[in-house]
């Protein structure tokens, strides 16, 4: 299958992922490359028009990764993993995709447009 996009994660995120046990960083980063490949609200879904969540749900634990696209590379289609967490309600808290917004700003202020 070919991949649709690359996924590079940000610090807090690797930091995020690192935290959790092997079975589970396993878990979601297979759900990661399956999102990657196919095109699967179960894996990857839109937030808001900026900010999307790589989606994995492990052992009755919700644990989603907030991300946004960097499409401005003519050679590949990127896409930043800013944040984790372990979601306890079915909303996203508002401040999650307020930090992932303010993480994406600073990527675009800092990058060469």
């Amino acid at each position: 299958m070919v991949k649709r996009f690359e996924t590079k994660l940000l610090k807090e995120a690797f930091e995020f992922i690192k935290k959790q046990n092997l079975k589970t960083r396993k878990k979601i980063f297979q759900n990661i490359r399956r999102a990657e490949q196919q095109s699967d609200p179960k894996f990857f879904k839109k937030l808001t028009d900026e900010i999307w969540e790589f989606r994995t749900l492990y052992s009755g634990i919700q644990y989603r990764l907030l991300a946004f696209w960097d499409k401005d590379d003519k050679t590949e289609t990127l896409v930043f993993v800013t944040h984790g967490i372990v979601k306890k309600t079915s909303k996203v808290d508002k401040k999650e995709i307020n930090k992932a917004n303010k993480i994406r700003n600073e990527y675009l202020k800092n990058t060469k447009r």
